[in-house]
């Protein structure tokens, strides 16, 4: 019996083995899709057949023609997909993959403050674990947040979990006064402003692109604030050649890529030396753990049958409103 004790397959691989070969002909061998965010690791996104931000693959995984779904990301994502897929297997090559945006909203907290306030819509972001997503009357992600809160009526009363930046961010460009969840992403709250403004001063002619969840002082001094694929989208368009980028640095892999000719400057987190921002538990897939789950098919992603069928209602909604608004066909 092959052990997941560690959250991952254990599995020595044998020098021989051309892993990336080997990745590919498992994958069509087993008729499996390799779905991969934008902050994993370069090797990832490289092999993945589709790779996006957290609505992106969401749609994807909702569409998707396979029998194995291998969700290269961290573990909301793979339970997301698993409530859309509920007839496949969902796998995620490391289960140790959490989110610290999703730890700080824990399930019967959330329950809890929901029932604090009567007669409220509750919208949750998708950084949220499906116990959350449960509780939640529509699920959102940072591409179309915005869209779905300004469809509801001016007068609806709203509770937003749990990034009370993105939250923030929202009732600022909305006028609205949502009730906002204290949550926050360990990896957007530690922008540093005084080292962003350092690397502005260096590189003069430089465009700042910010994430939502960064704290608001960050916020005010971009260029463009948006989702993950909304700055890469912006990077891909606008005539700068130079941009600072606030959000974890493994999009600067695919900006790099679609924009071979322009340069992208990590911008450096509060603490310590480093010169980037990371997200760790992001980092944790790597080509030899993928390998090792499409080979024994583990660790597998199952979710509870009466959280998952309340939690398809409010994901549901989110694809429904999406396409009615034309942020997704």
């Amino acid at each position: 019996m092959i052990s997941v004790e560690k959250g991952y397959v254990d599995m020595a691989i044998d020098n021989s083995v051309d892993i990336k070969s080997e990745i590919l002909r498992l994958k069509k061998e087993k008729n499996a899709v390799i779905l991969a965010h934008y902050y994993q690791r370069n090797e990832i996104q490289d092999i993945a057949d589709y790779i996006g931000d957290s609505l992106a693959l969401a749609q994807i995984a909702a569409k998707v023609d396979a029998d194995i779904i291998v969700m290269c990301g961290v573990h909301f994502m793979g339970e997301t997909a698993k409530i859309l897929c509920p007839d496949k297997k969902v796998i995620v090559p490391d289960m140790n993959g959490g989110c610290s945006l999703a730890d700080s909203c824990p399930a019967d907290e959330f329950a809890s403050f929901v029932k604090d306030h009567p007669q409220h819509t509750v919208i949750s972001y998708v950084n949220t674990s499906a116990a959350v997503k449960a509780h939640t009357d529509i699920v959102v992600t940072s591409s179309n947040a915005k869209e779905i809160v300004e469809s509801l009526p001016n007068d609806e009363k709203i509770i937003f979990g749990p990034d009370r930046n993105l939250g923030n961010y929202i009732n600022s460009i909305t006028g609205r006064n949502m009730i906002l969840w204290n949550g926050a992403c360990d990896v957007h709250e530690k922008f540093s402003l005084e080292k962003i403004l350092a690397l502005k001063e260096k590189n003069n002619n430089a465009k700042i692109l910010v994430h939502p969840e960064c704290k608001k002082s960050v916020q005010m001094i971009a260029d463009k604030v948006g989702s993950t694929q909304a700055l890469l989208n912006y990077a891909i368009k606008d005539e700068c050649y130079t941009f600072i980028v606030a959000t974890e640095s493994g999009i600067i892999h695919e900006m790099q890529k679609k924009c071979p000719l322009k340069t992208f400057i990590p911008a450096p987190p509060e603490d310590g030396s480093c010169s980037c921002n990371e997200c760790a538990y992001m980092k944790l897939i790597t080509l030899e753990k993928l390998y090792n789950s499409l080979k024994y098919e583990l660790p597998e992603i199952n979710v509870d049958k009466e959280v998952a069928e309340k939690a398809i209602v409010s994901i549901n909604r989110m694809l429904d409103i999406s396409k009615q608004l034309g942020i997704i066909k």
